[in-house]
């Protein structure tokens, strides 16, 4: 069994409504090539802007029951498709980084915040996600569980292995950065150690800090019934515009999954405890740090 994602790696307009008509363009090409389920670039209804000035940004934000998401949910039963539509989301005391997925009847899925933001950056002007997700998504010719992290919460090996440990074999991740060596390393990583599969759909060349290269990775390093080693990255997007549909192969990720050891099967939970503990001190020059 296989699926088919549509990465939207295309520039934004100039305010909600010509982001609603690119996207809903964007959609319709990516049903026009097959797509099972189209991913949008990190903060689609805005375009990634993130006005600094007080009460600014929270001008831009939009409900999560808005014309402008509702439009989409409206478009995946229209096309029967699944859709993942990112926004800046209103929410108190600050807006939310956020994507909603929709599946191929119109029906929300999964709903899911930023939990890492960018706080030391442009991001201080939100609010973080407290938990990650997964959700069961029907594609017409199967099921597939699918999770989402988004932009920065790929630097935190926590973030993908939550996502395992709640049973997501697809994660679908909106990105607005440059995707260079060391980012699409720490996705391969990600996807090899959790044996997962990693959806990165990012703007293309022409938005600020971007570069396209967006990027899917199949999480399956080696086939049993064949020899050597394999990368990992079955696709990467030049950095122009344009709607790329691209194939996963399920049944062998599955196989992959029953059959290597990495993933949940040989983790010892018992003496990770550090990781959850806020009052641990980490050496910065030579003295200790509480972090």
């Amino acid at each position: 069994m296989k699926i088919n994602i549509a990465f939207l790696q295309v520039l934004p307009g100039k305010n909600l409504e010509e982001n609603l008509i690119i996207g809903k363009k964007a959609c319709v090409e990516a049903k026009e090539k097959n797509a099972d389920i189209a991913i949008f670039p990190e903060m689609w209804s805005d375009g990634y802007l993130l006005p600094q000035k007080e009460g600014e940004v929270e001008s831009l934000a939009i409900e999560k029951d808005s014309e402008f998401i509702c439009e989409f949910r409206k478009l995946a039963k229209e096309l029967q498709m699944a859709i993942g539509v990112t926004f800046l989301e209103k929410h108190n005391p600050k807006p939310l980084n956020s994507v909603v997925f929709f599946d191929r009847t119109g029906k929300e899925v999964l709903h899911y915040s930023k939990v890492h933001t960018c706080s030391f950056d442009l991001e201080k002007v939100l609010s973080a996600g407290d938990d990650f997700y997964v959700a069961d998504l029907d594609f017409g010719r199967g099921t597939v569980k699918i999770g989402s992290m988004i932009c920065f919460d790929r630097e935190f090996p926590e973030s993908a292995r939550i996502l395992m440990l709640k049973g997501a074999e697809i994660i679908l991740a909106p990105n607005a950065c440059p995707m260079e060596i060391n980012r699409l390393t720490a996705l391969r990583n990600r996807a090899y150690e959790n044996m997962v599969a990693i959806a990165t759909c990012n703007y293309p060349e022409g938005q600020p800090d971007c570069n396209g290269h967006s990027t899917l990775f199949d999480g399956i390093p080696w086939l049993r019934d064949e020899p050597g080693i394999r990368d990992t990255c079955v696709f990467e997007a030049p950095g122009n515009p344009g709607v790329y549909v691209v194939e996963l192969d399920l049944d062998k990720l599955r196989k992959h999954r029953s059959n290597e050891v990495m993933g949940d099967k040989y983790r010892r939970p018992e003496i990770y405890g550090i990781l959850s503990d806020s009052n641990v001190k980490i050496i910065i020059g030579g003295e200790f740090v509480h972090w």
